[in-house]
C-alpha cells in the first residue's frame, strides 16, 4: 500500500511559498535544489525534485546528502584528524600534479 503525504503552504505576496519540511524530506530537496512540476489537465499538479544538471552524480550527490544528515543530527561523531596523519598524507603526495579537469584515459574509465 502506498502512502500518501499531504502539506499546505501559503503563497506570499510575491508568490512565494516554502516547500513543506514532510515534501522536502520526501523529496530529498535540500537548498538550491531544482523542482520540477508537471500540471496536469485535470489541475492536478505533481511536484518531483528535477533532475541534476549534465555533469552532476547523483551517487555522489546522495552520498554528500547524507554526510549532511549525518553530522547535523550527530554532531558528537565529528573527529579531529591527528596532525602527524596529515603529515603523511602531505608527503606521500608532495611533487604529484593533479588535474582534476583531465578526461580520464580509456584505462582509467
Amino acid at each position: 500500500m502506498s502512502t500518501t503525504l499531504e502539506a499546505e503552504s501559503t503563497l506570499t505576496d510575491r508568490y512565494q511559498t516554502t516547500v513543506p519540511e514532510t515534501i522536502r524530506r520526501a523529496l530529498r530537496l535540500g537548498k538550491r535544489d531544482k523542482i520540477h512540476y508537471v500540471i496536469r489537465s485535470s489541475g492536478e499538479v505533481v511536484l518531483t525534485r528535477a533532475e541534476s544538471a549534465d555533469g552532476d552524480d547523483p551517487v555522489i550527490e546522495r552520498f554528500l546528502e547524507f554526510l549532511a544528515d549525518d553530522l547535523a543530527h550527530h554532531p558528537e561523531r565529528l573527529q579531529t584528524v591527528d596532525t602527524r596523519f596529515v603529515h603523511r598524507l602531505r608527503a606521500l603526495t608532495e611533487g604529484v600534479d593533479i588535474n582534476f579537469d583531465a578526461a580520464l584515459s580509456p584505462d582509467d574509465e
